[in-house]
């Protein structure tokens, strides 16, 4: 009985951080999005609906050999709002 009753407060203590899930752009202000991404240095942001990605500060926070690109995404106020960079493994050069 003890251990049943452990069991459940511990799921109890679970269940609000799954049910959280992660901060979505579309409903922060621009500024708000950016500094999320400046003050986390690396953070995954919803970009509305079921999308999502993972957003870094700089190229170093990207895994070797991946390369950092601009990242504009949906917010509340701007469709096309300049957050920081996504990790892509497309060159560069590519994009140029």
């Amino acid at each position: 009985m003890k251990a049943t009753i452990a069991v459940m407060l511990l799921l109890a203590g679970v269940a609000p951080a799954l049910a959280q899930g992660r901060p979505s752009t579309t409903r922060m202000t621009c500024s708000s999005a950016a500094h999320l991404v400046q003050s986390s240095r690396a953070i995954v942001l919803s970009t509305g609906g079921q999308t999502y990605d993972r957003f870094v500060v700089a190229e170093g926070y990207c895994p070797t050999g991946l390369y950092a690109r601009a990242a504009f995404v949906p917010t509340r106020d701007n469709p096309q709002c300049y957050i920081g960079y996504y990790c892509s493994s497309m060159t560069p050069d590519f994009f140029d």
